[in-house]
Formats: structure tokens, C-alpha cells, sequence
């Protein structure tokens, strides 16, 4: 059985229903986000941040050390530039 006051809602009622529809709007939204998010995903594991130097930067680092001659130094830069294409060779 429903009871009716006979003059409408009170204010209180008015409150409830404004809550009410924004708290459903809010779930609605939630969960539409929360669905993209799951979907929008790459699969597999993320890439891991690329934190190593270049190549270059630690070739450059070995020759400022000592620890290659100008002449390696020059030969492996060309290398890494595809300036001059590598021999198969070991190196040493």
C-alpha cells in the first residue's frame, strides 16, 4: 500500500530523489570509466622504461676514460652511424 500525504512531496522526498539520481549517475560513470579503462589496456606486460644510455654516449664515455684509442674510437662511431658496414669479424 502506498502512502500519499495528499500534498505532494516534502522536502526531504526532494532531497532523496536528488541524491538518489546523482549518486546512480555517479555508479553509471564509475563503471564506464572503470570498463574502458579494462578494455583500453595494451595486453601483455608494460615495456619497461628505457634507462640505458646510447650507444654512442657510452662509446663516447670509454674513449674519454682511456680505455679506446681515436682510431677505435673513429671506427666504432662509423659502425654505429652505418657509415661503414661491419665486417663479421671478432672484434677485439
Amino acid at each position: 500500500m502506498t502512502y500519499w500525504n495528499g500534498h505532494g512531496m516534502n522536502g526531504w522526498g526532494w532531497f532523496a530523489m536528488s541524491l538518489g539520481t546523482v549518486l546512480v549517475w555517479a555508479v553509471l560513470i564509475v563503471a564506464g570509466v572503470l570498463i574502458v579503462r579494462a578494455f583500453g589496456r595494451a595486453s601483455g606486460p608494460p615495456a619497461p622504461a628505457d634507462d640505458r644510455p646510447a650507444a654512442e654516449q657510452v662509446l663516447a664515455e670509454r674513449f674519454a676514460r682511456g680505455e679506446i684509442d681515436e682510431d677505435e674510437y673513429r671506427r666504432r662511431a662509423a659502425v654505429l652511424r652505418g657509415d661503414v658496414p661491419h665486417t663479421g669479424g671478432p672484434s677485439p
